[in-house]
């Protein structure tokens, strides 16, 4: 027993990720809703990964406030930021240029039928707002993953100073103290994230049988023009912006070490369907693929699988172009332009998890004046469109990442995954 348990761990957890994912598409298109008996073990794999979103954030952005200056840890936060910011910008604009090639949603009848109970979109006051907790342990306890970043953030920056700047030899003690906790808590939680992934493979097993045993092949042909055009849009946004744009030429390296090296967080948020699910596989990746520092994929990380929402952000433009196409009219550039800019905003308030993209989306549909019932007639195939824009998330993150350490000497090229990618 022992020599078949090593032998099933010797295969790589991404490869063992995939044939589950398969295997459990495949069963579902063939059982159908009978598939959907396994539906408590898939959440279980998800309450796991939820489970360790709000320590990994709060113990690896103390570790990241720890060996960051109070000064750089401001230049490094509006690299980060800037460039979170132009991404998302550039994959709504694909989003939508691709979308006016293929035209999805050109000759759909019966939308009409399809009338949500659609989420409230927050108002941008609220989003704001939103950012900054009443109750900083009660945002964690809620698992308010934007409250409790800005907490910690503002929390670690101030140890930094005090350390920095109180001569008590108690005091500057008591901080390396509790930074010395965070870091032990750290290494904790990243043992936990091994036993996860392990169950992760019964986990995306029992998910993707859920989803095609419910959703089946009814569901998703009608959406087959929709789905293709997100995946267009998300793998020319990944290669033309993520690859080639920010590694080959800003960075000046392979993009193949970037797939080769994160290609375990990309096939897990592809899996799972959430970036902050995904967050500690993209820090393992960050770390021992990529070899970036822990200074920085500490603090860009866990910020980023929150207010970096290029997936999301591509999606807004892809399905707004499907809803004006429902209804039959034509969206004016000046519109277009205006999905840009709420795409952008709502994304940055757009929370890691399953599922937000389409509050996000009544947002958008609600600015452009088209109707809010094409919220349940896209949520029917969400689960699909949420991979694909999760996907590109998580590789927006490392990209970004990748290019801040470059900034800031912060990643070593001359070994690993680089290495291998550069002789290739």
């Amino acid at each position: 027993m022992e020599s078949y348990w090593s032998q099933y761990r010797s295969v790589p957890i991404v490869y063992r990720i995939g044939v589950a994912f398969v295997l459990g598409s495949v069963l579902g298109l063939v059982l159908g809703e009978p598939a959907t008996v396994l539906e408590p073990l898939g959440d279980l794999f998800i309450n796991m990964l939820s489970m360790l979103v709000i320590p990994i954030i709060v113990f690896t952005l103390l570790m990241g406030a720890k060996r960051l200056s109070p000064s750089n840890l401001g230049k490094i936060g509006g690299q980060v930021v800037g460039l979170y910011a132009i991404t998302s910008a550039f994959a709504v604009l694909i989003g939508l240029a691709v979308s006016n090639l293929i035209s999805p949603g050109e000759g759909l009848e019966g939308w009409q039928e399809a009338e949500p109970d659609a989420a409230e979109a927050p108002s941008l006051q609220e989003v704001l707002l939103g950012i900054v907790p009443e109750n900083p342990v009660g945002a964690m306890a809620q698992g308010d993953v934007l409250p409790t970043i800005f907490f910690v953030i503002a929390f670690g920056l101030a140890l930094a100073l005090v350390q920095e700047s109180v001569e008590s030899e108690d005091v500057t003690n008591g901080v390396e103290t509790f930074f010395d906790i965070a870091e032990a808590g750290a290494e904790a939680m990243f043992k936990i994230v091994w036993g996860v992934m392990e169950y992760g493979v019964i986990g995306v097993f029992a998910l993707m049988a859920t989803v095609f045993g419910q959703a089946g092949t009814d569901a998703i042909i009608p959406f087959a023009l929709l789905i293709l055009t997100l995946l267009v849009a998300s793998v020319a946004h990944i290669v033309l912006v993520h690859f080639v744009g920010i590694v080959a030429l800003v960075v000046g390296e392979s993009p193949r070490g970037l797939l080769v090296g994160g290609k375990d967080a990309l096939i897990t948020a592809l899996s799972i369907r959430s970036s902050s699910g995904t967050l500690p596989v993209t820090m393992a990746n960050a770390d021992d693929n990529l070899h970036i520092d822990e200074s920085i994929y500490s603090f860009s990380l866990p910020l980023g699988a929150t207010i970096n929402m290029d997936g999301t952000a591509l999606y807004q433009g892809v399905v707004a172009i499907f809803a004006a196409n429902l209804v039959g009219v034509s969206l004016t550039v000046g519109e277009q332009l205006t999905v840009v800019a709420v795409a952008v905003l709502a994304s940055i308030g757009a929370a890691g998890v399953p599922g937000t993209g389409l509050i996000m989306l009544t947002l958008v549909l609600t600015q452009l004046g088209l109707p809010l019932a094409i919220v349940g007639f896209v949520a029917g195939v969400d689960p699909i469109l949420d991979r694909l824009r999760t996907m590109t998330n998580v590789s927006g993150d490392l990209a970004v990442t990748t290019l801040v350490a470059k900034w800031n000497d912060a990643v070593d090229f001359d070994s690993g995954t680089w290495v291998a990618s550069n002789r290739d």
